[in-house]
């Protein structure tokens, strides 16, 4: 085991398997030296970790560990396309949050996301990104995020 397979390892994270997806797309496509992820929802053992808005149901430190969760899958859909240690760097992560009205915290919710790139990648894992708030996500998630991540 080297490179960011080992790094996970020292930081105790395991990978999930990747979530099957929930409609007509693949988990994740490689062009050239870029893997593009569908966009991955908090599922935890093929269950969805929690339902609702954020700031209604869904507390923001609730859904900043959602983000992080989806991240991991994220992850996972990339290592299952072209291994981990594949990874050169996060190129951007995207992250959907459904939004209570009147909600404007989205910033800080994937911010669960943003911080556990850097966790694993360390430098690599500094990325563009795009916090977006919506009023549906599939099977009323409260957040969704998806990845573009440059692979040797």
């Amino acid at each position: 085991m080297s490179g960011w397979s080992a790094r996970l390892a020292e930081q105790g994270i395991t990978l999930p398997a990747v979530a099957a997806p929930l409609a007509a797309y693949l988990p994740a496509v490689r062009t050239q030296n870029l893997v593009f992820t569908a966009g991955q929802l908090p599922m935890v053992e093929g269950r969805l970790a929690a339902t609702g808005k954020v700031g209604a149901e869904v507390s923001v430190d609730d859904a900043k560990r959602l983000a992080r969760q989806c991240a991991l899958n994220a992850l996972a859909a990339v290592d299952s396309l072209v291994g981990i240690d594949a990874v050169v760097r996060v190129v951007k992560v995207v992250g959907f949050v459904a939004s209570a009205p009147g909600f404007h915290g989205q910033p800080a919710v994937v911010n669960g996301a943003s911080e556990f790139f850097a966790e694993v990648f360390g430098d690599a894992g500094a990325h563009a990104r795009s916090a977006v708030g919506v009023s549906e996500l599939p099977l009323d998630a409260p957040v969704e995020v998806e990845i573009i991540v440059e692979v040797a």
